[in-house]
């Protein structure tokens, strides 16, 4: 049946992507749009529900045709956080601090910053250009080994939950109509003739839609198959509370990402500073009868290992904060394709579904948050441009036979994949609602 403004549309997820694409769907005049979730507005266990979220424009791909591609698309995303009304009040233009210590690390490091292509950049290669970065004495570390570049502006970062939540509010006043708690969470996909006709959810009701739209981030694969084309994998938050009086020092400092340490933010309105270990990721792997994959689940603590690590970035950054308590942790779930490129595509084998799923740790996805939606509307109109399809088709094939410990180019902690069933100690941080930090 021909796609129009007055069909059935349901998304499953309400996380950034979902919003998105439920926000563009009503900007482009689609009558009838419906989101499930099983948590309220902004969501507990999505990525994008969080203090700050990284905005790059930072490469992970190696291949020319996928580096345009991947330019084009941060280049709408973040014309989206400059321009339009409803994202710019979110965005801090503060600036970004890229660095690397080894060989490795640096050499991935000129994958992810061109220099050539950026008049915008200042070389960093002394640690007293580093703690030049924040004029008040706060970068006051050693930052021994050190070495990456400054961008000055166009680089920043975002009041995600702040964002999130407004997307969601204002395709509300479009029309777009969010279901959540037991009414929306979703049991299993409506399979019928080949095809998918909505969704059931744990209430019992059946949603039936003409078409509808997978964006359940990590746990996308507990609806569908996706042979092996998607791994979750878990990344470790904390922060650490200023006083007011200490909230001014470290006002506008710029992003520091160190890509095989971590990185940390400027304070957040609250007055948190949140603080990242960078390592390859966590997975939890459990054995299913058609092989093993690795199950998402919720937490706010991290393991005692993420919090050495935190810890040991800060000595090196900012020591005064290194021994202080965090007042909020958490793992924080992405999808990872097999070669870290988006999957935004019209199912083959059952073409009432359409699939936004693979942020593949690329900022959680939520960089995208102002335009990925475009992209998915796109993809449910049959009408992506094909250089751009190539690369975020459904295509199983680059997945087969997958390395689930694949590091996927990343760096940090002990440069591989962890499984939380090795962990053995968490921390013990006072558990707060993280929708209402």
């Amino acid at each position: 049946m021909p796609i129009s403004q007055t069909s059935s549309v349901l998304i499953i997820g309400a996380g950034t992507w979902g919003t998105s694409t439920a926000l563009h769907l009503a900007r482009r005049g689609y009558k009838n749009v419906t989101v499930l979730d099983a948590y309220p507005i902004p969501s507990a266990i999505s990525a994008g529900n969080d203090v700050n979220k990284v905005i790059f424009s930072g490469q992970y791909s190696t291949q020319k045709d996928e580096i345009e591609v991947n330019e084009m698309l941060g280049q709408e995303a973040f014309s989206g956080w400059c321009n339009d009304p409803l994202f710019k009040p979110y965005y801090h233009d503060t600036g970004l601090v890229m660095a690397a210590c080894t060989k490795p690390g640096l050499e991935r490091l000129a994958v992810r910053i061109r220099p050539d292509s950026n008049a915008n950049l200042v070389e960093l290669t002394k640690p007293e250009e580093f703690r030049n970065l924040a004029p008040r004495g706060v970068l006051r570390g050693d930052f021994t080994g050190w070495k990456g570049f400054h961008a000055r502006s166009g680089e920043g970062w975002a009041n995600a939950r702040d964002a999130l939540v407004a997307a969601a509010r204002e395709a509300e006043r479009l029309g777009v109509r969010f279901v959540t708690g037991t009414q929306g969470k979703v049991d299993a996909l409506i399979f019928e003739k080949n095809d998918v006709k909505g969704a059931i959810t744990a209430d019992g009701r059946t949603w039936r839609a003409d078409q509808t739209i997978l964006c359940a981030g990590a746990n996308a694969g507990k609806f569908l198959d996706f042979k092996q084309q998607l791994r979750p994998t878990a990344w470790t938050i904390a922060h650490i509370a200023l006083s007011p009086e200490e909230r001014a020092l470290y006002k506008n400092i710029p992003v520091i990402f160190n890509i095989e340490k971590g990185f940390f933010f400027e304070p957040d309105p609250e007055g948190e500073i949140k603080i990242c270990d960078e390592h390859p990721g966590y997975t939890n792997m459990v054995e299913f009868p058609d092989g093993p994959r690795s199950v998402p689940f919720e937490k706010t603590q991290v393991p005692k290992e993420s919090e050495t690590r935190i810890r040991a970035l800060l000595r090196e950054t900012m020591p005064q904060l290194a021994d202080r308590p965090f007042s909020f942790a958490r793992i924080c779930w992405c999808a990872d394709t097999a070669n870290r490129e988006f999957l935004i595509d019209r199912h083959p084998e059952h073409p009432s579904l359409v699939l936004g799923c693979g942020a593949s740790g690329r900022g959680a996805g939520f960089k995208y948050l102002p335009s990925i939606g475009s992209l998915v509307v796109d993809a449910m109109e049959d009408k992506v441009p094909e250089k751009i399809h190539r690369l975020i088709k459904w295509n199983p094939g680059i997945a087969a036979n997958r390395n689930w410990k694949d590091t996927l180019g990343r760096f940090g902690g002990p440069n591989r994949v962890m499984d939380f069933h090795e962990v053995k100690d968490w921390t013990n941080v006072k558990y707060r609602d993280i929708s209402k930090l």
